[in-house]
């Protein structure tokens, strides 16, 4: 009895042993390709953003040179570079000269402040408190930095991070385009594998999944980062045009702002302030409305460039800008909101699988 019930419990624990040592070769192999591609990862995921978010331009690219992929991927490849090297090229200029004109400026003794315009004491909440500084600024401007050499030297080591984060994030967008050119010449087989695998994770909705995950990139990649981008660079002209010092600063610093949905007027009002007390009126004027413009520019571009379909929650994106930021740097401000959009839209639809109501709804 004892000898029969063994000798049947022998196949069940070699069938167990079997499934354990596959599970753990495949489990070994795929922690050594994630360890390999590791490095690469924000790149990679990036450049797959870009390639969906990218796909129907692609598409029509590629029907007007004929079909061909590859060299429609090229193209896009080229333009995508030249966007990104060029404005990065001449923000950063600015950056640079105005960081040595400062200096240069701070060494000689020639650097000052205006003094403040006797409207900034009436200013409501604020005026009390800057007007005596601004004064004392712009009185005795070196004994107001040596008073707050501390807190410059926080700000000056937190600019040079964040300038050492930007310089890297600029080498992973040029790294990431490349990537969404491969993408985009093998768009077709990489389609496929998606459709695939989602059918083997989600037998029935699989192909609802990946109509869902696809629209959610586009929208977001197009109506958060798009815009963001827009503004940006808008602004980042405005910033030259009125001499503001350090405009590429200024405008990565508006970047952020669009991405993480917080109004791009609180950063350009201290800049507002500044033109107003070192240009003409006219100048500060046009900058004025120019400001204004390029911070409610958003309010036109995103109901045309956001997916009508998609209803992704202001927290999401929030949350997705300042996570990803942390966790990958500068590029993460971008990949984040993104990913974490689709985690969510992907999420609820599986959530609402086994409800009528509730199917994997496409973005249209």
């Amino acid at each position: 009895m004892g000898d029969e019930g063994q000798g049947r419990t022998t196949p069940d624990l070699g069938v167990w042993v079997d499934v354990a040592v596959r599970l753990g070769a495949v489990a070994i192999l795929g922690l050594w390709c994630i360890g390999i591609v590791a490095p690469f990862l924000s790149p990679i995921v990036w450049g797959m953003v870009i390639a969906v978010a990218v796909a129907t331009p692609y598409a029509k690219l590629r029907d007007m040179l004929g079909g061909r992929s590859g060299r429609a991927a090229a193209v896009f490849v080229l333009v995508g570079l030249l966007a990104l090297i060029v404005p990065a090229t001449m923000l950063s200029g600015t950056l640079v000269s105005g960081a040595r004109s400062a200096a240069d400026a701070v060494a000689k003794g020639e650097l000052k402040v205006p003094p403040p315009p006797p409207q900034v004491a009436n200013w409501p909440l604020v005026g009390d408190a800057i007007y005596p500084r601004w004064q004392q600024a712009s009185q005795n401007l070196e004994r107001t930095l040596e008073r707050a050499a501390p807190q410059l030297l926080v700000v000056s080591r937190w600019l040079l991070a964040a300038a050492g984060s930007a310089g890297a994030g600029v080498l992973q967008f040029l790294l990431s385009i490349v990537i969404a050119g491969f993408l985009l010449a093998n768009s077709e087989s990489g389609e496929e594998f998606a459709r695939r695998f989602a059918r083997r994770v989600v037998p029935r909705q699989g192909d609802a999944f990946i109509t869902l995950a696809r629209s959610t990139v586009t929208s977001v990649a197009t109506g958060v980062i798009g815009v963001a981008i827009i503004q940006a660079v808008l602004a980042g002209i405005g910033f030259m045009a009125a001499g503001v010092p350090a405009a590429g600063l200024w405008a990565l610093i508006v970047l952020v702002s669009a991405v993480v949905q917080l109004p791009v007027l609180l950063v350009m009002i201290p800049l507002i302030i500044w033109v107003y007390s070192a240009a003409s009126p006219v100048v500060a004027l046009l900058f004025l409305v120019w400001s204004v413009v390029v911070s409610l520019i958003d309010n036109v571009l995103k109901p045309i460039m956001f997916g009508r379909g998609v209803q992704v929650p202001i927290l999401v994106i929030f949350l997705g800008s300042i996570g990803g930021m942390i966790s990958y740097g500068i590029i993460g401000l971008f990949i984040g909101p993104v990913i974490l959009a689709v985690g969510y839209e992907v999420f609820g639809a599986w959530l609402a699988e086994g409800d009528p109501e509730g199917e994997p709804r496409p973005a249209e």
